[in-house]
């Protein structure tokens, strides 16, 4: 048996890097999957290609409407709703606290951090239904730290944590687990590609040379842990944190010829 036969995930942000890569990994384990997102395009070929067992939900996560149509799509194409993954999430052009446009604050704040709380909110009574059920928010290393530049992010990303703590207090009587992971630098457009209004990508400045494990993370890195949060093996684990970076926040590491 497959961990997540018989089960409903929706992923939010699901036609992207990592999304898409939780989206195919959860079909792979048995999981009825809703692909939460914008690209209306990129989502309905991704559903026709996974076959009956997906579906295509447009989802701005901003919207709360939009949430409610989301799950409403999942409890009627599949009789219920088990797994929520909050992974959406936007970047802002990088900027000085004091060159950073109220506009791109908001922005930010709106996608990365009030998205997860509508998803929360929208998803807890669906899961509530189904007797329980997990809660994933993926948020990032930079919301454990300050980063020069990107303010609107590093804030939001924080913020996710305290969400996912009260969350996780509100709704664990309820079966509900809530968790958190914090990816590093993983190799996805959102890296190799400028934010809006940028002009250059992460990548072009990173390097993941100096760090324990000298590479860029993959999205099945990510993926991974993911299903094992969302999954019965993690039954006793709510509330927490999980930094998956390859080192980043530990900083340099020792070199192999000065060990």
């Amino acid at each position: 048996m497959r961990r997540f036969d018989d089960q409903t995930v929706l992923v939010t942000g699901g036609t992207g890097g990592q999304g898409s890569s939780h989206v195919r990994a959860f079909h792979a384990e048995g999981a009825n999957v809703v692909i939460g997102g914008i690209d209306e395009e990129r989502g309905a070929a991704l559903a026709d290609e996974l076959g009956t067992r997906a579906r295509f939900a447009r989802l701005d996560v901003t919207d709360e409407s939009s949430w409610s149509a989301a799950v409403l799509t999942a409890e009627s194409a599949f009789g219920a709703l088990n797994v929520l993954v909050n992974n959406a999430g936007v970047q802002n052009p990088p900027a000085t606290i004091e060159n950073t446009e109220r506009a791109t604050w908001s922005r930010i704040l709106d996608v990365n951090l009030t998205g997860t709380f509508l998803g929360i909110k929208a998803a807890a009574p669906a899961l509530r239904r189904a007797a329980g059920g997990a809660i994933v928010n993926i948020a990032s290393t930079m919301g454990l730290g300050g980063t020069a530049h990107y303010a609107p992010y590093v804030a939001g990303k924080w913020a996710v944590r305290g969400l996912t703590r009260t969350a996780a207090l509100e709704l664990g009587r309820d079966r509900i687990r809530v968790n958190t992971i914090h990816p590093g630098v993983i190799s996805t457009s959102f890296i190799h590609e400028p934010a809006a209004g940028a002009t250059a990508a992460i990548a072009d400045f990173y390097s993941p040379e100096p760090f324990a494990i000298p590479r860029l993370g993959e999205p099945a890195d990510v993926t991974r842990l993911l299903l094992f949060l969302t999954s019965s093996d993690a039954a006793f684990i709510t509330g927490s944190e999980y930094v998956i970076d390859g080192g980043l926040l530990l900083g340099p590491a020792l070199q192999a010829e000065s060990a």
